[in-house]
């Protein structure tokens, strides 16, 4: 008897319980897709064809022109470049914040699980509180912050912001992965005469991996998806795709080109999907792992 036999029952009961498991499944998988799908549809479609029939339609004549004009031919207020100055800024902001918050975490939360100090557990709860905290809140202190370094309205301002933030998230995942590490490992090598850095680069980090995806991840989706910071904290020709994909939208003037549009959504969108399909299984397993259990 399999696995599946075990604990869906067999007989009528069986089948009557896969039908419905099934069905839910698919049911949600259509909600999901259903938009995404009007989206792609709508990309491969001409002005005159969109108008000629419905949105889940057939391309009659699948175009990759909206996709082109998307990316280097839109306007977006005055300049008429598309997506592409914007995209380089989230490439690179997202890149460097990556880099560094995704380490600064894996070692702090080393410190704050096997190389105890005092006021650690203060420590400790200061991070975990900025992980809940809104980012309403620290809008106006960063901004000044930001305007006192003279990196107001530039990429590299975003990616200290969000290298602030993100260490307090990065922290959290690996303190809770290094927690279930045995303290007779680390013990061990300390008595060997190893220190902090040894033991965190040739030990630790290694069997740390699922945890650094998790992480990489995690950092990757947030930054790369945020428009909070990004409209707030820079404008023009230096804010990311996602504030460039808001005002391709809204500034159109004359015919409204829909198929551009859902274009530039696909385009905005695809970097974390291609994240999600190549590493998703990765991503499952380091939250098995024990990353973000508390």
């Amino acid at each position: 008897m399999s696995t599946h036999d075990v604990v869906l029952g067999t007989g009528l009961a069986h089948r009557a319980t896969r039908v419905i498991i099934y069905g839910a499944l698919l049911f949600m998988a259509v909600i999901y897709i259903f938009p995404l799908l009007v989206v792609v549809l709508t990309s491969l479609k001409s002005l005159e064809e969109l108008r000629s029939g419905t949105m889940i339609d057939l391309p009659a004549s699948p175009t990759l022109q909206p996709w082109r004009d998307a990316m280097f031919n839109a306007c977006i207020g005055t300049s008429c470049n598309g997506l592409a100055p914007y995209f380089l800024n989230s490439v690179a902001m997202v890149v460097p914040a990556v880099i560094l918050s995704t380490p600064i975490g894996a070692i702090n939360g080393f410190a704050l699980t096997h190389f105890k100090f005092p006021g650690h557990n203060w420590v400790f709860a200061f991070l975990l509180f900025g992980v809940f905290i809104p980012l309403q809140i620290v809008l106006i202190p960063l901004a000044y912050v930001m305007g006192s370094l003279g990196i107001a309205n530039s990429v590299v301002g975003l990616v200290l912001v969000h290298v602030i933030y993100g260490i307090a998230f990065t922290t959290l995942f690996f303190r809770n992965f290094f927690v279930t590490v045995p303290h007779e490992i680390v013990s061990a090598a300390r008595m060997d005469g190893a220190g902090f850095l040894q033991i965190f680069r040739r030990i630790v980090l290694p069997i740390a991996i699922p945890t650094i995806v998790v992480s990489v991840i995690w950092q990757f989706t947030h930054i790369w998806n945020d428009y909070l910071l990004a409209t707030t904290y820079t404008s023009g020709l230096t804010s990311p795709v996602t504030v460039g994909l808001y005002n391709m939208v809204a500034s159109t003037t004359g015919t409204k080109q829909y198929n551009v549009n859902m274009a530039a959504v696909f385009l905005t969108a695809l970097p974390t999907l291609l994240v999600y399909v190549f590493a998703g299984r990765y991503f499952l397993r380091g939250l098995a792992a024990g990353s973000i259990k508390g």
